[in-house]
């Protein structure tokens, strides 16, 4: 979930691998300091002339212009343009958006517990999530909300935003829902009440064999450290000797929770990140200091071009102190601290305060020119242009950045963290028809109506089982195709036969997912990613790999086949 820059062009659907999470709604990735912020610095008389005229113009459009104005939405309109002229980080959010955002890191919010998509004008339930109030009230996975409270919500123009402010709010309030149900010829009507709705950052934690173990961070929220030490006590129980953890697509969050997970890699007393900036306040050093965990043993970090800020500070230290292996591609380049400012009217300033800098001295951030937003939004795209997402070659180093890791190996500032070991991005699954199935939602919306249908068939049998055996038929297949057409969608046989594996591997997770992962407590998704992993490369060869993770943490640099003074 990320609000980075347009992801290339041709590229794998998040949307049906990760199952998006309660919002929809983007993060402005970044590194967030958990602090309060106190105003220093300038006094305010130094920037009074500047509101004094800002004051008198909105005065005057107020009293004098033509016709009437909401000044709330001038005022946000001006001060996003007003932060459009700093760096590509500082944001503002207004109330509505900032409740959002924050509840994306913080330890939940209050609401009816349902997992919902917007298809069609027409909000659909997902699946109401376990042990949450919508669940308990009995509403279903395909439920469509016709209104809340009696006010309409279907219909053109229905948004996130407009289902977050109707379905949420203070524990212990009522809601009444009318849905409809497939099957039903009347609409039934929920009253459900309110209440706390845990997030949760560790997507997956599981044991991939005897020895290998699998964790899967989706982003640095509230919770993410306590998460991660829960799972990985739980894999040190089941024999875990080998780890893969996995930031791919992680945008980033609170810069102590990435320090903290750090920790638990890394032994005795060793700078994990500094950060530095105008205010000197804002100025920290921050060490290793507990006996982790994990201190010993082979460990792979896997990155992409999404994984940014504090997952840069994790994979940087890691990295830089030949810890781990770090496997994919080039991660995203943000090397600037937020400091998140909670306004009176519930709005939040992001405000860039620093820039941190991994133990080597590198900062990550790549290039920006003040006020070029739009520019430094393209990047991403200018990777796939350039074909850096497909070869180790296109990828452009700033040779006036060099730096080394503790153990005398090579690696480069001012872009991103570089893979020890690149994979290039895997398109050849890829095509037009497949992109059409998930602008619509027509595998997830597939795969919840075959759960809904089969499942006490299904989970007669362990998942485990499942997993081994279970296909998706060439009748299951023809059936989405059918709903692919109702919806508009040409059937084309050559792109059908090309993204095949793809649609039926997505199909069988979410399948999976719904009908053995929602009965998790804990927010793991690990049936997913058990079905899909074994089809990802990244992660297929990251599995291969431990050989040269354990030659990296021993030291033994040159048996391994990663160059010493060449990334």
């Amino acid at each position: 979930m990320n609000s980075h820059s347009p992801q290339p062009p041709i590229q794998n659907s998040k949307s049906v691998v990760r199952l998006p999470i309660i919002i929809a709604i983007t993060l402005a990735a970044g590194v967030l300091l958990g602090s309060t912020f106190f105003s220093g610095g300038k006094k305010l008389s130094d920037v009074a002339k500047g509101y004094g005229k800002f004051r008198e113009v909105l005065m005057l459009v107020e009293n004098n212009y033509v016709d009437s104005v909401n000044t709330d939405e001038l005022v946000d309109f001006s001060i996003s343009k007003m932060l459009e002229k700093l760096d590509p980080h500082t944001a503002y959010f207004n109330a509505v958006e900032a409740t959002a955002a924050r509840s994306q890191l913080e330890s939940g919010f209050d609401g009816i517990g349902v997992e919902f998509n917007i298809y069609n004008d027409t909000v659909y339930v997902v699946t109401p999530l376990s042990g949450g109030p919508s669940e308990a009230a009995g509403i279903q996975s395909g439920d469509r909300i016709i209104s809340v409270n009696k006010e309409n919500l279907s219909g053109p123009g229905v948004t996130n935003a407009q289902v977050y402010k109707m379905l949420r709010g203070k524990r212990g309030t009522k809601v009444d829902l009318a849905i409809e149900r497939v099957g039903l010829k009347d609409k039934m009507n929920f009253a459900v009440v309110r209440d706390r709705i845990p997030t949760y950052s560790v997507d997956a934690s599981y044991m991939v064999d005897g020895e290998i173990g699998y964790i899967k961070v989706s982003r640095f929220s509230e919770t993410t450290f306590d998460e991660f030490k829960s799972a990985l006590k739980t894999l040190k129980a089941e024999g875990l000797k080998n780890l893969i953890l996995d930031l791919r697509g992680n945008p980033g969050g609170y810069m102590e929770r990435a320090t903290s997970m750090a920790d638990e890699f890394i032994a005795g007393d060793k700078l994990l990140v500094y950060t530095e900036g105008k205010d000197s306040r804002f100025d920290r050093k921050t060490r290793s200091h507990v006996d982790g965990l994990f201190e010993q043993g082979p460990l792979i970090v896997l990155v992409d071009e999404g994984s940014a800020s504090a997952s840069e500070i994790l994979a940087g230290a890691l990295q830089d102190h030949d810890r781990a292996l770090v496997v994919g591609r080039r991660s995203y380049g943000k090397g600037l601290v937020q400091m998140p400012i909670k306004l009176s009217d519930g709005s939040e300033l992001r405000l860039t305060i620093s820039r941190y800098y991994t133990p080597s001295g590198r900062s990550i951030q790549k290039p920006y020119e003040l006020g070029k937003g739009e520019d430094y939004s393209q990047d991403l795209a200018h990777r796939y242009e350039s074909g850096e997402l497909f070869n180790v070659d296109s990828i452009k180093f700033d040779k006036s950045k060099i730096y080394k890791t503790d153990g005398g190996r090579v690696v480069y500032g001012g872009g991103g963290i570089t893979p020890d070991i690149f994979v290039p991005k895997d398109t050849l699954m890829n095509s037009r028809y497949l992109f059409e199935l998930y602008s619509k939602n027509i595998i997830r919306e597939y795969a919840l109506r075959y759960a809904n249908e089969n499942q006490k068939r299904l989970e007669k049998q362990p998942f485990r089982e499942y997993l081994k055996s279970f296909q998706v038929s060439d009748a299951m297949l023809a059936e989405l195709v059918k709903d692919a057409s109702k919806a508009g969608i040409k059937p084309n046989e050559k792109e059908l036969s090309l993204s095949k594996p793809l649609i039926t591997s997505q199909t069988k997770a979410i399948i999976g997912r719904y009908v053995w992962g929602r009965k998790q407590k804990n927010g793991l998704n690990n049936e997913v990613f058990q079905v899909l992993n074994p089809s990802d490369n990244v992660y297929q060869q990251a599995v291969q790999l431990f050989t040269q993770a354990a030659q990296l943490e021993k030291g033994e640099f040159s048996s391994m086949n990663i160059p010493k003074n060449k990334k």
